[in-house]
């Protein structure tokens, strides 16, 4: 690991830095835990995309979820967009940072794809950011497939930086965070998830694309349902479990488009958007 110092140094001054620029969660992983894990297969290991690398750092910024509950809408789209241009912002100016302390670092931008209309043909980056957030300690992967963290639950968007420094790394996390509540299967708009006898679910990833390619046609997207409905993450104890509003919200909505009680919500729908 070098000289401990100076790799402790280098830590700190990265996550001070990360915290400065936006980021509201950090973690480090040495590339040894993809060879350990096997996760993923051989081409999509961090130091086999760019040799250099010894360590992933990924950093993450948080989906606030009164946003997040008008979906599909201009509302949402607009946060998704905006934490998609901090996460590129902070991911280049991090990596910099790190140039400039005498040490090769790249950013791995956020999504790996030009147009959702890819992922309906090839539904896969080049890099996985759940998998280096599951791997730098920052939680644990949900039935639904996204990363869960402790403080905003699968609410959080990821990018992640490769160096060659080699920087002490962070615990994995050891329990799951996902309770399988299936939350997520049950108001999922396409029924993308289509097993409960595993932790992680079979997914239907193209179905999953195909909707989320008509929501950009109508310049509402993405969906978001699956990370809007889990109980779980600590912004849950500011804003609240709606567990039974999420249920009812479609047949509710079927029967009522103008219920009162999401008001809010189709408000903000019929705005903005096709």
């Amino acid at each position: 690991m070098g000289n401990s110092l100076e790799n402790n140094y280098l830590k700190r001054y990265i996550i001070r830095k990360a915290k400065q620029l936006g980021a509201e969660i950090v973690g480090f992983a040495p590339v040894s835990r993809w060879e350990e894990n096997k996760d993923t297969t051989l081409p999509y290991y961090p130091q086999n995309i760019f040799p250099f690398t010894k360590s992933v750092i990924v950093l993450g910024v948080p989906i606030l979820i009164p946003m997040l509950d008008t979906t599909p809408s201009i509302v949402y789209s607009e946060l998704y967009n905006t934490t998609n241009r901090l996460l590129d912002e902070i991911g280049y100016k991090l990596s910099v940072a790190i140039n400039v302390k005498g040490h090769k670092a790249i950013f791995f931008p956020r999504d790996g794809y030009g147009d959702i209309s890819v992922l309906v043909a090839k539904p896969e980056a080049a890099f996985s950011h759940v998998i280096a957030g599951k791997y730098a300690g920052l939680g644990t992967i949900g039935y639904n497939h996204t990363l869960l963290t402790k403080e905003f639950g699968p609410r959080v968007r990821l990018v992640s930086i490769l160096t060659d420094a080699e920087i002490a790394p962070d615990k994995m996390m050891s329990e799951e965070l996902c309770i399988k509540c299936e939350l997520c299967r049950k108001c999922c708009p396409t029924s993308a998830f289509t097993t409960t006898d595993h932790l992680i679910a079979e997914m239907d990833k193209t179905k999953c694309a195909m909707y989320h390619e008509q929501l950009k046609k109508d310049y509402r997207y993405p969906c978001g349902v699956c990370i809007k409905v889990c109980p779980v993450g600590d912004d849950r104890k500011l804003y609240g479990k709606n567990t039974r509003k999420y249920l009812n919200e479609k047949k509710i909505l079927t029967q009522d488009p103008t219920s009162a009680e999401y008001s809010g919500w189709t408000h903000c729908r019929s705005f903005g958007s096709k």
